[in-house]
C-alpha cells in the first residue's frame, strides 16, 4: 500500500539520503588519500586499499541485498544497514592504524552495500504505481549527484580540517536516517525465514566478485597480469563466477536469483546499467584529474566547475520522471541521454592547455541533462516487467552492474591513459630535432631567456631542454586525457543499440513491491 502525504515525502527524503551517504563515501576518501599516508604513516599503494576494500565490500554485497531483505525483512535490513554503516563511520575516524581504517571501510562497504537497493525498493513501495516514474528520478538524484561530488566534499574537508571528518560527517546524518526509517518506514514480512541458507552461493559470490573488483581497483597500479597475484585472483574470479552462477541456477533457494534474467527488458538493462557506470564513473574519475594535473584547479574550484552540470540533472530529473509517466518510450529518452553525453564527451576531447572554467560550463551542462535523461529510463527497463519480490533482486543486480560498469571504466581508462601517454610522448618527441624551426626557434627563445637570468650557456642549455621536456609532457597528456573523453563517448554511443532491445511497452511503468 502507497503512502501519502507528509509521511510519503519523509520517507523519500530519509532513503535518498540514507542512500546518499553511501554513494559519497564511495569516493569522498580519494583525494584525501595523500593525508592518510601521512598521518598513518603508510605507502600511498597501501593507503588506496581504503578505497579498494570499501568497493570490494560494496560490490559483493549489492546482489545479495534483494535476498538479504527478503529474509529480514527490508525496513529491518535498511535499518540495520544505517546503525552499521554509522557505527563503522564513528570507527573510520577514530582508526590509528591503516589496517584498522581498511577493515572498518570493508565493515563500511557491507553495511553501505544494503543502502542502495534497499532504498530504492522503499522507494517503489512508497509511491503509487502511477508515480513511480516520478519516484525513480528522485532516487536517481541521489545516485548521479553522489559520485560527482564526493571528491569534493572530501577535498573541502580535507583543506579544511583533519581528514578524519570526512567520515564523522556520516554521523548525525545516519542517526537522523535511522531514526525516520524506524518511526516511518512500514515493517515487512521476513519471507525467507525457514529456508536454507545458501552458504555456497554467498561464499561463490564473495570470492569470484571479490576477486574481480580487486583486479579492476589495483591491476593497473601492478601492471596487470606482470603480477602473480593478479593472475591468481584472474582464474579464481572466472572459475568462481561460472560455478556461482551453476549454483544459483540448480539451488531451490539462491542468493540471487538469475531466471529474472529471462525478462528482455531486464537482460537489455543490465548492460546499459554497467555503460551507464562506465560514462558515469570514467568521465567522474578523468575530469578532476584533468582540472587538477593540467590546469592547475584546486578540488573546490573542481567542484565549483562540477555543481552548475549537477543542477542541471536536478532540475530535469523529476521532468523526465513526468514525461514517463506519461508514455514516453524510455527508449527513446535513454538514447538521446546517450548522443548528449557523446555531445559533452566530443566537446571535452577538443580541450587545450588553455581551456578555463568558464569553457566548461556548456559541455557539463550538456552531460548534466544526458545523465538525467539517462538513469531513470534505464532504471525502468530495466525493472518495469518485475513483480513482487523480483523488484528488489533485480535493483541489487542493477545497482551492482553500474558500479561494476565503473570499476571496468575507470580501470580501462588509467590503463587507457598510461599508454596512450608514452605513444604521444614518442610522437612529439620525434618533432624535437635541429631541422624543425618551430622547435629551434622555442630553444633558442629560452637559451636566451635564462641567460639573460645569469646562468651560463650550457646551464641555459641544458634549461631549455628541461623547459621543452615539461612541455612535451602537458601536450602529451593533454591529448591523452582529450583521448580519453572521446573514448567514452564512443562507448556510450555503441550501447545506443542495446536500449532498442527492450520491448516497447505504452504506458509502461515499474512494479512496487508487494512486500
Amino acid at each position: 500500500m502507497a503512502e501519502t502525504g507528509l509521511k510519503k515525502w519523509i520517507i523519500t527524503i530519509t532513503v535518498i539520503t540514507a542512500s546518499l551517504l553511501e554513494l559519497i563515501d564511495t569516493t569522498i576518501v580519494n583525494v584525501s588519500l595523500p593525508q592518510i599516508q601521512g598521518n598513518l604513516g603508510a605507502t600511498l599503494t597501501d593507503a588506496a586499499w581504503v578505497v579498494t576494500g570499501y568497493s570490494v565490500a560494496n560490490v559483493i554485497i549489492l546482489p545479495m541485498t534483494g535476498w538479504l531483505g527478503s529474509f529480514f525483512g527490508r525496513k529491518q535490513y535498511f535499518l540495520t544497514s544505517i546503525i552499521v554503516f554509522t557505527i563503522a563511520s564513528f570507527l573510520c575516524g577514530n582508526a590509528h592504524s591503516l589496517t584498522e581504517l581498511i577493515g572498518f571501510r570493508i565493515l563500511q562497504g557491507i553495511a553501505g552495500g544494503g543502502l542502495i537497493s534497499t532504498a530504492q525498493a522503499i522507494l517503489l513501495d512508497t509511491w503509487p504505481p502511477e508515480q513511480v516514474g516520478t519516484a525513480t528520478a528522485l532516487f536517481g538524484l541521489g545516485a548521479i549527484v553522489g559520485p560527482t561530488i564526493g571528491p569534493t566534499i572530501g577535498g573541502y574537508i580535507t583543506d579544511h580540517a583533519a581528514w578524519r571528518w570526512i567520515f564523522y560527517v556520516n554521523i548525525p546524518v545516519g542517526c537522523l536516517a535511522a531514526t525516520c526509517t524506524y518511526l516511518f518506514v512500514k515493517v515487512t514480512p521476513s519471507t525467507g525465514k525457514g529456508n536454507p541458507i545458501d552458504w555456497w552461493g554467498i561464499a561463490l559470490l564473495a570470492v569470484s566478485v571479490g576477486s574481480l573488483q580487486t583486479i579492476l581497483e589495483k591491476g593497473e597500479d601492478d601492471d596487470w597480469f606482470s603480477a602473480t597475484y593478479i593472475i591468481v585472483l584472474t582464474v579464481t574470479a572466472v572459475i568462481g563466477l561460472l560455478l556461482f552462477i551453476w549454483r544459483e541456477l540448480s539451488t531451490e533457494f539462491p542468493i540471487v536469483n538469475f531466471k529474472i534474467m529471462r525478462h528482455r527488458s531486464f537482460a537489455a538493462g543490465m548492460v546499459t546499467s554497467f555503460v551507464l557506470g562506465v560514462g558515469l564513473y570514467g568521465s567522474t574519475f578523468v575530469f578532476p584529474v584533468f582540472c587538477q594535473s593540467l590546469l592547475g584547479f584546486s578540488a573546490q574550484q573542481t567542484g565549483e566547475v562540477l555543481f552548475p552540470g549537477g543542477m542541471f540533472t536536478v532540475a530535469l530529473m523529476p521532468i523526465v520522471g513526468i514525461m514517463l509517466n506519461k508514455g514516453v518510450p524510455a527508449q527513446l529518452m535513454a538514447a538521446v541521454g546517450m548522443i548528449l553525453f557523446y555531445i559533452f564527451s566530443l566537446m571535452l576531447s577538443h580541450s587545450t592547455l588553455a581551456t578555463g572554467t568558464t569553457d566548461f560550463f556548456w559541455p557539463l551542462a550538456i552531460r548534466g541533462l544526458g545523465l538525467a535523461l539517462l538513469f531513470v529510463p534505464l532504471t525502468t527497463l530495466a525493472i518495469g516487467g518485475l513483480k513482487g519480490q523480483e523488484i528488489g533482486q533485480g535493483a541489487g543486480l542493477n545497482n551492482m552492474m553500474r558500479q561494476l560498469g565503473g570499476s571496468f571504466g575507470i580501470a580501462g581508462l588509467t590503463t587507457m591513459i598510461h599508454v596512450r601517454q608514452a605513444m604521444h610522448r614518442n610522437n612529439l618527441l620525434d618533432s624535437i630535432n635541429p631541422y624543425n624551426s618551430y622547435f629551434t626557434d622555442r630553444y633558442n627563445s629560452y637559451v636566451q631567456a635564462f641567460v639573460a637570468k645569469g646562468q651560463t650557456v650550457s646551464d641555459a642549455a641544458r634549461s631549455a631542454y628541461a623547459a621543452i621536456d615539461g612541455t612535451v609532457n602537458r601536450q602529451s597528456l593533454l591529448l591523452t586525457y582529450n583521448d580519453a573523453y572521446w573514448i567514452v563517448g564512443i562507448v556510450m554511443l555503441c550501447a545506443i543499440p542495446v536500449v532498442f532491445l527492450a520491448p516497447f511497452k505504452k504506458g509502461q511503468k515499474a512494479v512496487a513491491d508487494s512486500h
